[in-house]
């Protein structure tokens, strides 16, 4: 039997769930803070060892390389002074260390000796009472993982994706963290992932409201279709996504069959599972992205199909002020001998002929639907 049957129970709880704040550490930076560590601790058997809430990187390696387990360091948005002391303590290449530092790397999997290097993208939903061509939709993220047979440093990068409420939920788990640094990055993943889930079924929503909007009955003076806009703003937000998404597949793939030394070949079984989500998520952004331009073709149809109409009714009017135009133009010429001027009956002619004339091309303007 597996060591492992609650592995998902533990790593995918609900979405939305919060977990209340435990005292000694978060992990959130604080900005007045002089440290970039945010929390910093030795775990053993599955358990925090004993001792300060937050250790010092030095502090946490020597008890590890002393009494075993590994060291999970935790940092915000660290400089180069700040992590430079932490990349000398566990011998980190300085290729991964300066694309930790500087943010802004595209998702993938790298190894240096023996450490893994993992980036992922993170994604979180920005709520909008309304959508508009000003609308910020999807904000990013980054979460940088080192690995190492005994330790585990994450550096996070933006003002989301805090994994305090994973750091306490494996804490609850000893069974799946006495599995050591591949664990916690299989958890990483896990929850990177589920962030993706949870933001596709919100940009889905919006993606709805649109195409409905695009394609309901006009209001009494309102133009047809929607905004383009706001249609063109959503595609760039999912573009983010997709940019996020994308990437990260190729990593997950190895990690889930490619066999590695730092990974637990138990642990390597999960990843799979997160592969398969990510899979699906990708599956669903470049859906979504097809959908948007689909949807903004049929709104720039729609508008020229509006404008269309207009110019036909400008048309048609057009054409039934052109014959008392045509008629006055006439009897305005100003010759001495034009029949019927001197006529009884001209002016009450003239004019039924005016209006027989335009009644009748009205008429036949709205039977053929132009009016």
């Amino acid at each position: 039997m597996s060591m492992l049957p609650y592995l998902r129970a533990a790593v995918r709880p609900a979405l939305r769930r919060s977990t209340s704040a435990q005292p000694g550490y978060d992990t959130t930076r604080d900005p007045s803070a002089s440290s970039a560590v945010v929390d910093c601790g030795v775990y053993r058997d599955g358990r925090r060892a004993p001792g300060p809430g937050c250790l010092t990187p030095r502090e946490a390696i020597r008890r590890v390389r002393e009494d075993g387990g590994f060291a999970w360091i935790g940092l915000h948005e660290p400089t180069e002074a700040e992590f430079a002391g932490i990349a000398a303590i566990f011998g980190l290449h300085p290729l991964a260390v300066e694309d930790a530092v500087h943010a802004h790397q595209r998702p993938k999997l790298e190894r240096y000796d023996d450490t893994l290097f993992t980036v992922f993208k993170t994604i979180h939903y920005v709520d909008h009472a309304q959508l508009t061509s000003t609308s910020e939709v999807v904000e990013t993220g980054e979460v940088m993982c080192f690995t190492g047979p005994d330790f585990v440093i994450t550096v996070r990068h933006g003002g989301q994706g805090s994994l305090k409420g994973l750091r306490h939920r494996l804490q609850d788990d000893p069974e799946l963290l006495a599995r050591g640094p591949s664990a916690v990055l299989h958890s990483i993943a896990d929850h990177v992932v589920d962030g993706y889930i949870a933001v596709a079924a919100a940009v889905q929503d919006d993606i709805d409201e649109v195409e409905s909007e695009v394609f309901a009955a006009p209001a009494k003076g309102a133009t047809r279709g929607g905004d383009a806009g706001r249609i063109y703003q959503l595609k760039r937000e999912v573009l983010e996504f997709k940019r996020a998404v994308a990437p990260l597949l190729r990593p997950m793939e190895l990690l889930s069959e490619r066999p590695m030394r730092l990974v637990d070949p138990d642990i390597q079984k999960y990843f799979r599972d997160v592969a398969d989500h990510l899979a699906r998520v990708h599956e669903q952004v470049v859906g979504f992205d097809e959908l948007l331009n689909s949807i903004l073709q049929a709104n720039l149809a729609q508008a020229t199909v509006a404008q269309n109409e207009d110019m036909r009714k400008i048309t048609s009017w057009a054409a039934i002020i052109a014959v008392p135009t045509m008629i006055c133009g006439v009897y305005g010429m100003n010759f001495a001998y034009m029949p019927e001027l001197q006529w009884k009956y001209g002016y009450p002619m003239v004019m039924v002929t005016i209006v027989g004339t335009c009644l009748t091309i009205h008429r036949a303007l709205r039977r053929h639907g132009w009016l």
